[in-house]
């Protein structure tokens, strides 16, 4: 498949023919299509990075050929050149994830500075992704698919305590992927050879609980027919990882506590200390030092844990995370489904960085799931994610009757921004990935639109009336 700079779309071919002429003349390669299907037809044999296309073309019109293109090739951007140019479609045009609106006659000058913009910023992204997998190739690996600043640094902090006997405590919200990190941390240690044995202390009673973890000996309890090794024993060697561990009974508590001290347990019914060699991880989604206050978590026992202490953010504050997650789940579901899913469009990638993802990486390995089944083409495409993901798009905002065509667009652009910050919580990084923007053009837009965060507004006001 060849790769190609421009693709022109328009029945009108005095119009393809001088935009290819000024264009190749700008250095870009360049091909035309009259209609919308011969340029899904050219897709199948060339790559472009961006497509110009006319909206009122017979057969396919612009929205659906975006649409299609979306589907087939998500990697590619589209830019609308129109001699019927209206504030309703170019709210259309935005919503749908074209980049640019322009109307005819065009504007050489800024069709040029537009088409600049789009090619540099995917230059800068293919530069910016090589020189991760250069500098961080551990950060891709398959079983952590990273792409956020936090969680890098929060891996380099795994690596740096992997191979000790530290005890790690692990926080963070229900499905962010505690489990995951801490087999993570034993596959990175030097115990890598031994068990990893996990158990959760929130789904077994106080007493199937201690059996589990420490065993018993026979007649210890009614059912207790023969002696049995408990996790802590199985695990000899190994790491043992207690998740929800906010929800140890007080007995077990103290059991932990020597089992920290000593590497010394005892079987349920039994009182023959047994040795154990076992690094402990441990993890909740609540917080033990709210725990330790109201006495339902002893504080020594905290502290022998908390040695080290790893917080896994929230997916909705990892944005950056998203999409690679996204390709790792794809690539997983189409193996597990037999499927051939090649990715995801812009549009529903889109409306999953927007999505507040309450349940986080466990909730979005579910949707691509769900995704990868459901998806009737190549891409997935808005449809194939859930009906709630596509309530959530914005409502369009009607325009009064006397606004410009450039006006309308201004209007429409700041409302984006500023749901877009505001949903990102001000966080100029993740609201630029989300926009599909760099940093800077970010910055420029608020800086036009007067966009400020208001905490800084409120910080000021309380520092003038501090000096006053």
């Amino acid at each position: 498949m060849a790769n190609k700079d421009l693709l022109i779309v328009d029945d009108e071919f005095l119009v393809c023919e001088s935009l290819k002429e000024m264009l190749t003349l700008e250095g870009y390669t360049v091909d035309t299509a009259p209609d919308g299907n011969t340029a899904l037809a050219k897709l199948k044999d060339n790559r472009y990075q961006l497509i110009l296309s006319d909206i009122q073309m017979p057969g396919l019109n612009g929205f659906e050929l975006l649409k299609e293109i979306q589907g087939r090739s998500p990697n590619t951007t589209i830019i609308f050149i129109t001699g019927h140019g209206h504030i309703d479609g170019a709210v259309e045009a935005i919503k749908l994830g074209a980049y640019d609106y322009i109307t005819k006659p065009i504007d050489d000058l800024r069709l040029k500075l537009s088409i600049k913009r789009v090619l540099e910023q995917k230059k800068l992204l293919a530069s910016y992704n090589t020189l991760k997998r250069r500098l961080k190739p551990w950060a891709l690996e398959d079983k952590m698919v990273v792409g956020d600043r936090k969680m890098d640094q929060l891996l380099e902090l795994v690596h740096t305590i992997a191979d000790t006997m530290a005890t790690v405590l692990i926080t963070g919200e229900s499905g962010t992927g505690k489990s995951m990190l801490a087999k993570y941390i034993h596959d990175h240690s030097s115990r890598r050879e031994g068990p990893f044995v996990k158990i959760s202390c929130g789904s077994l009673s106080e007493t199937l609980l201690e059996s589990e973890l420490f065993g018993h000996v026979r007649g210890a309890f009614t059912g207790a027919y023969r002696d049995k090794k408990g996790k802590f024993e199985e695990a000899h060697g190994g790491t043992v990882f207690l998740d929800d561990v906010n929800c140890a009974s007080p007995n077990l508590q103290v059991k932990l506590l020597r089992v920290l001290q000593e590497k010394v347990i005892e079987r349920v019914g039994g009182n023959v200390p047994i040795n154990v060699d076992v690094r402990i991880i441990t993890a909740t989604n609540t917080s033990l030092q709210e725990e330790v206050l109201r006495q339902n978590f002893r504080e020594d026992l905290y502290y022998r844990i908390n040695v080290v202490s790893l917080n896994i953010p929230s997916l909705r504050e990892r944005l950056s995370d998203i999409e690679p997650m996204i390709e790792h789940f794809i690539h997983q579901f189409n193996r597990a489904h037999h499927r051939k899913i090649k990715g995801m469009a812009k549009s529903a990638l889109q409306l999953c960085l927007r999505y507040p993802w309450p349940g986080n990486v466990r909730e979005l390995e579910n949707v691509i799931e769900r995704a990868v089944i459901l998806c009737p083409g190549d891409f997935i495409i808005p449809e194939s994610l859930p009906a709630h993901f596509t309530k959530r798009e914005m409502a369009p905002t009607p325009m009064p009757a006397n606004l410009t065509l450039e006006a309308a667009l201004a209007q429409v652009e700041e409302r984006i921004l500023l749901e877009t910050l505001e949903s990102c919580n001000w966080n100029r990084q993740l609201s630029a990935r989300a926009l599909g923007i760099s940093r800077t053009t970010l910055f420029n837009k608020m800086r036009r639109f007067n966009l400020i965060d208001p905490r800084r507004l409120s910080h000021s006001a309380e520092f003038e009336s501090q000096v006053s």
